[in-house]
């Protein structure tokens, strides 16, 4: 099955502050705020919505394709992809531009001071991709270029692509009536308990109303699990899955994605997907990065096993 997914690819420095910001910052100079942090470590890491989504499917066996725009320094993440087998045939490369960047500084009581810079994620990609596969295919919109997130969802429905509709932290940049519009036709409208309350609070939906645009709504909890609803069904509650350390929770909403994907394409129903979401998750947060865990087939179903039978 063919699986598309746009969002962002972006690079993700993270350096640690040996120290906490508080030491360093005066209360009563904030209006003149100008501080310099010495940092001991900096990590550069793999990440983007796009990017973490498809590294997780990759891992469960298939080959989805990326749609999003870069810049001129992508070399790195693209071998890295490349051998992983990801399809880069729908990113974009815009020269003289970087690809988009978080600079996420941590002190030693875990404060984060992070700068973004979207870079070549500015750029739409979608006039550029056409070559959809209509047939056993499945789609997701995660977070990334704002007119691409408006115009593959035009796309999906204008194709009979069934797609999942995941606006996350751009929720804020649509209004009520753009985001009425992108849920409308979608298969799955997925989000977390905050982001949801952002949509229906933008939109004037409440979730019966949701739910007449969209055949899924999927609520995830984080450590307490997530939520299926659909219309005329009971709601279902899927637990988290075990880990067997919890070092970073960064990047589990992406992995749960790819896992609630990968039950999708399987034919699997939605609460099996979302344990397979699950279960994906937890393997993401016992490292610290979004693309640095790893496991095999083995290892993955007997985990899915322990924790759900």
């Amino acid at each position: 099955m063919s699986i598309y997914i746009s969002g962002s690819l972006a690079y993700d420095r993270i350096m640690n502050f040996p120290d906490k910001f508080a030491n360093h910052i005066l209360p009563d100079k904030l209006h003149i705020l100008n501080v310099c942090f010495l940092v001991n470590e900096l990590k550069e890491k793999f990440g983007g919505t796009a990017g973490n989504i498809a590294y997780s499917l990759a891992l469960l066996g298939e080959r989805p394709t990326v749609l999003a725009s870069v810049g001129s320094d992508f070399d790195r993440y693209e071998k890295w992809f490349r051998e992983l087998d990801i399809g880069l045939e729908g990113v974009k490369k815009v020269q003289d531009v970087h690809s988009a960047s978080a600079y996420i500084t941590t002190d030693q009581a875990d404060n984060q001071i992070t700068a973004f810079h979207p870079g070549a994620m500015d750029i739409p990609t979608s006039g550029d991709f056409t070559s959809f596969e209509t047939k056993d295919s499945l789609a997701i919109v995660s977070p990334g270029n704002l007119e691409d997130m408006q115009s593959y969802p035009r796309k999906y429905k204008q194709a009979g692509i069934p797609y999942i509709f995941d606006p996350g932290q751009n929720i804020p940049a649509f209004s009520g009536q753009q985001l009425e519009e992108m849920i409308t036709g979608s298969e799955i409208l997925i989000a977390n308990d905050y982001e949801l309350s952002l949509i229906m609070q933008a939109t004037g939906l409440h979730k019966d109303e949701l739910l007449k645009r969209t055949n899924a709504l999927v609520t995830t909890l984080g450590e307490e699990g997530s939520i299926i609803e659909q219309s005329d069904r009971e709601t279902i509650r899927v637990p988290a899955a075990r880990a067997a350390e919890v070092k970073d929770p960064t990047g589990a909403g992406d992995a749960f994605r790819a896992g609630l994907i990968k039950g999708q394409v399987q034919g699997e129903g939605l609460e099996n997907s979302a344990k397979i979401g699950a279960n994906c998750a937890s393997f993401c947060v016992e490292h610290v990065g979004t693309q640095d865990h790893s496991f095999d087939q083995q290892e993955f179903w007997q985990r899915y096993r322990a924790n759900f039978g």
